[in-house]
Parts: structure tokens; C-alpha cells; sequence
């Protein structure tokens, strides 16, 4: 491709890649067969206890039970099967499964309460879910109306042995996370699965235009729905970050993996390209405090982070963080929200590692556009397009392909862009448009072709990374008898990038409390989208025919926080 922005590539990245014909288990084969006993798996349920570890050989070893088991439970190419787990041993070993057979996996977020469970499954028409013991519960109060046939279940501690699993486990009891499942009819647990099938599942013809993964997003729109990504394009987006990481070298890095997998940043850039460069991956289901992951990365010298803007704030400021030998960091790619460049810096002089930003979407795999790591890097840009990644700006109103320097649309091709959404062709024909990716962020790229986020077209709200869609929100909190008008936006926030902020208009004669309407919302939503804040109002700004000014209230709350006068 003869694009500007590819003589700011460093040295080592290619302007274009070779993608062999293959799918997502041939890249985990690739690498058991290069490096068979050295670490795949690495996993601390609790940063205080030894963690488990497993080979590359004994990985692999493992996805092949577990796909021998899941054909014996009836699984076959095309079903769709939910995996509701944190980051641990058993996600990657499931996925790697079941896309085996030919199945797809739809990634379930576990902060999912079961209404959201239920509304996802239903969508996604999956008839097997393999979750986490403690998640249970909340399939029972919704099972009834969905089509799940089967349920696997998994225990974290298992991987652990004696003494560590019990201990664990006595903690997580403590903390009421721990739920005894016992199987029976169609309830099967994960290990014993794994303990009855040997290793030689039934030869399933897979191809790498195949669909491996339901991702749901709210995608341009805000309308819920699964973006269908096949193997070639997980595969062409492993192998782009591949040559991104120059420097990385193959069996020998360790990657820390604290975005969670069912998030498609955290299964990409952490699982995926971790096990397709045969490096250790380190699994930290839980990154909070930020003193365990610094006591991971101590431990384990862990030398590629991928993270989040919040994540690398919070080691900024930590005020024991001289204590922690961070200096294996040696590369680092932020996404899913803006990163701040005086984070960037401070970040690099604690470590001596890299840490630049890039940007993508659940519909592109999700890395379109980065910041070289050791080449031309611009603050306050997202940087320029991957190898084989073109872009664009449009007009907005003619779709015609604007100059350097002038606001539109950013829309990317590649080959990591998905197959559509799943059962919406209208909303695929509207963000998919002769092969290019209509991201809805309106942008600027300039004469190099590198690219600066201005605004957000859609409405979605990125607090600390996780999709929030506002009308979602907005649906229970009209819920509430005391409501009548309301609407959600996401405000600055400078820790978690943005959080939800509720405005609310009560019934004439109504009082109520910001906590109460808070309260209202837990329970129906998952913590994540439960409004942080809430701000009553005698009526809301619109437009002439009704519609509701999300941006100025937007715009008032930044004036506010610019006089110093915080939020409401």
C-alpha cells in the first residue's frame, strides 16, 4: 500500500504482511510445535499464592479435550457458545475448544446481570454457556426463557493443587463468591469434562472466512448487537500487532493480561497475539488495587502491557511505586479511551518501557491505527494506520473524502475489519460501505496520516474502557415512578476517562435523592453503567422537534469542571 504514513513506520515494520490461510487454533499449534515446554498459561488467583502455570504442549493438549469433550456434548461448527468467565486458565482453553469444531464463541461480559445475560443469549440464539460457578445463580433466574441447553461450569481454584486450590476457595466463600455446583442432567463441570476425553476431537473442516466470535458492541448506532469476527480477521489483526511490536521477540516476552478476554481489546492484544508469539501469558483476573499487577509484573518481569489510560494512571500515582522493580516493561499499547501524554511520559520514566496509544473498534478486531512505538510519535493523535489498514476522513453530510486537516468521519479498511453484525444486515449496510469501516468518530488526519479523535458521533460512553449505551441507562431509569424525563451522557472524569451522569426531571409534586435513583438502577444494571452521578433539573435542553441536547449538557458539565465548580 503506497500511503503516506508508512515512511513514519520504525524500523523492522513492514508496509504489508503475508496472512497464511489460518485459522485461530493453527496460530496456538504454530507455537506448541515451536516452543512445546515453554510457559503458555500463567495465572494468579491471588497475587499471595504461587500461581499455576501450564506448557505450551500441555495448553494445547488441553483445547484438544476440550473440544473432543463439547463434540461429545453435541456441540457442532456453527453453534454458538457463551463464555462468561474472568480472565483464568479455562477461557483460553475453551475458546481454543470450541473453535476447534467450528463453533463460535459469544463473549458475555461477567459484570452482566441476568437480565442482560438473558437479552445476549437470546440474541445470540446460544444454546451452551460455560461460566463461572459463582455466576450460576443468575443463569437459574433466567434459564427458563432461554435456549440454553447445556451449562458448564467452571471453578478458578482447580487449576491451583493442593493447598492453594482450598485456601482459595476458603477466601472466595468468605466473600460470598463461591457457589458449590454439583452436576447433574444437562450441568457439567469444566474439569471433569477435560478428565473424560482424550486429546482427538473429530476433524472439522474450518475455514478462516468463518465466523470465530460474537463480540457485542453498541457499535455506531448504540443499538446492542454482535459483531461477527471470523478467523481471518482475528488472525490478520494478531499478525498486524505482530509487526507492530517489532522488537518483541517470539518465545521469549511475557504479557501482562489484565484487560479482561471478553473484552475484544484484552482477547486480541493480550490472549491472542501472547499465545500466537509463544510468550508467557500472564492472567490477573483481578487488577484491583493496582499493587497487584505491580507485584505481577515484579514477579513475573512481565515485558508487554497493554492497558487502559486508568490503569497506567493509577501505577503513575501510586505512592509506594519506587518499591516495585518494574523495569522488564519494555513495550506497551494503550486503547479504549484517550491517553493523556503526560501519563505516556511519566509511565516511560517510571518503567523505561514504551507506552504509546492506539486506537480500534470491536468491528475491526479491534487495532486499526497506533502510534509508532519507537518511531514519530505526535501527542494528542491516535497515531497512523496498521500495515495493510487504510483511512479516511468523510464528509459527514456527502461522504466524500476530505483533506489534510479538515473534520469528518473516520472510516478504516483492512482485513481486520468484521464480516457485519450478526442478523442486522440494515445496520451492517450503514457502518460497512464498499469495504470501509464507518467508525462513527468524527477526526482530522493530516498530510502524514496521522489521525486525531475530535468528537464522538455516537453517544457512547467509555468509562475506564467498558462500553456504557446511554438508552440503556436511560430504559430503567424511566423505570422509576418518580421520573419523567431523563437522559444519560458521559462527562470528564479524570480517573475513569468519563463516567455516567444521570439528568433527571421528576413528575410534578415528586422529591427524590440522588442516591435513591442510584439505588433504582443496581441490581438492574451492571455496576459499570450504574449512573455515578445524578442532577435534577426543572427541564432539559432539546431541539425544536423534541430531541433531547445530550452534547450541551455534555458541554455545560466541561465549563463547570473548567470554573472549578466540579460536578453536580
Amino acid at each position: 500500500m503506497d500511503a503516506p504514513w508508512t515512511r513514519f513506520y520504525e524500523e523492522g515494520v513492514p508496509k504489508s504482511i503475508r496472512y497464511p490461510d489460518w485459522t485461530l487454533p493453527d496460530l496456538l499449534d504454530a507455537s506448541a510445535k515451536e516452543f512445546p515446554d515453554h510457559r503458555a498459561l500463567t495465572f494468579f488467583a491471588d497475587p499471595k499464592l504461587p500461581p499455576s502455570s501450564m506448557t505450551y504442549r500441555e495448553f494445547r493438549d488441553a483445547t484438544l479435550r476440550c473440544a473432543a469433550a463439547l463434540a461429545a456434548l453435541g456441540i457442532r461448527k456453527g453453534d454458538r457458545v457463551a463464555i462468561m468467565l474472568p480472565n483464568c486458565p479455562q477461557f483460553p482453553i475453551a475458546f481454543f475448544g470450541l473453535l476447534r469444531l467450528g463453533a463460535i464463541a459469544v463473549n458475555t461480559n461477567p459484570l452482566y446481570v441476568a437480565r442482560e445475560m438473558k437479552e445476549q443469549f437470546a440474541d445470540a440464539g446460544a444454546e451452551t454457556a460455560i461460566l463461572l460457578n459463582a455466576f450460576v445463580p443468575r443463569l437459574n433466574e433466567i434459564r427458563a426463557q432461554t435456549a440454553i441447553k447445556r451449562v458448564i461450569v467452571v471453578d478458578v481454584a482447580e487449576t491451583l493443587g493442593f493447598p492453594w486450590a482450598s485456601i482459595v476457595r476458603l477466601v472466595q466463600k468468605k466473600h460470598g463468591e463461591y457457589v458449590d455446583v454439583r452436576p447433574g442432567g444437562d450441568v457439567t463441570l469444566f474439569r471433569d469434562l477435560l478428565a473424560r476425553h482424550a486429546p482427538s476431537p473429530p476433524r472439522v473442516a474450518v475455514a478462516p472466512s468463518d465466523v470465530a466470535l460474537f463480540q457485542y458492541t453498541g457499535g455506531t448506532t448504540g443499538t446492542p448487537k454482535a459483531a461477527m469476527l471470523t478467523h481471518a480477521n482475528l488472525v490478520a489483526n494478531t499478525l498486524q500487532l505482530a509487526a507492530w511490536f517489532a522488537r518483541a521477540q517470539r518465545g521469549s516476552e511475557v504479557v501482562m493480561a489484565a484487560i479482561p478476554f471478553f473484552h475484544v481489546y484484552g482477547m486480541t492484544v493480550c490472549m491472542i497475539f501472547g499465545i500466537s508469539a509463544g510468550a508467557e501469558v500472564v492472567m490477573v483476573p483481578r487488577p484491583r488495587p493496582v499493587d497487584v499487577v505491580m507485584k505481577v509484573i515484579q514477579k513475573r518481569k512481565v515485558s508487554i502491557f497493554p492497558g487502559v489510560p486508568t490503569l497506567y494512571t493509577a501505577i503513575n500515582h501510586h505512592p509506594d511505586v519506587k518499591k516495585y522493580a518494574l523495569g522488564s516493561v519494555k513495550l506497551c499499547l494503550s486503547g479504549a479511551a484517550p491517553l493523556p501524554m503526560e501519563v505516556a511520559e511519566t509511565f516511560e520514566r517510571i518503567t523505561g518501557g514504551r507506552l504509546v496509544e492506539g486506537y480500534g473498534m470491536t468491528e475491526s478486531s479491534p487495532v486499526s491505527i497506533a502510534n509508532p512505538l519507537f518511531g514519530t510519535r505526535r501527542p494528542g493523535t491516535i497515531g497512523v494506520p496498521l500495515p495493510d489498514t487504510d483511512a479516511k476522513i468523510v464528509d459527514l453530510e456527502t461522504g466524500a473524502t476530505l483533506g489534510p486537516g479538515r473534520e469528518g468521519e473516520l472510516a478504516v479498511r483492512g482485513p481486520q475489519v468484521m464480516k457485519g453484525y450478526w442478523g442486522r444486515d440494515d445496520e451492517t449496510a450503514l457502518t460497512i460501505k464498499d469495504g470501509w469501516l464507518h467508525t462513527g468518530d468524527i477526526a482530522t488526519m493530516d498530510a502524514d496520516g496521522f489521525v486525531t479523535i475530535v468528537d464522538r458521533k455516537k453517544d457512547m460512553i467509555v468509562a475506564s474502557g467498558l462500553k456504557v449505551l446511554p438508552r440503556e441507562v436511560e430504559e430503567v431509569l424511566f423505570q422509576h415512578p418518580k421520573v419523567q424525563e431523563a437522559v444519560v451522557a458521559g462527562v470528564p472524569d479524570p480517573y475513569r476517562g468519563e463516567t455516567v451522569k444521570a439528568y433527571i426531571v421528576l413528575k410534578s409534586g415528586e422529591t427524590a435523592t440522588a442516591e435513591e435513583i442510584i439505588e433504582h438502577c443496581k441490581g438492574k444494571l451492571a455496576g459499570f453503567k450504574v449512573p455515578r452521578q445524578v442532577e435534577f433539573r426543572a427541564e432539559l435542553p432539546k431541539t425544536m422537534v423534541g430531541k433531547v441536547l445530550r452534547r450541551v449538557l455534555v458541554d455545560e458539565e466541561k465549563k463547570k469542571q473548567a470554573a472549578g465548580q466540579g460536578s453536580a
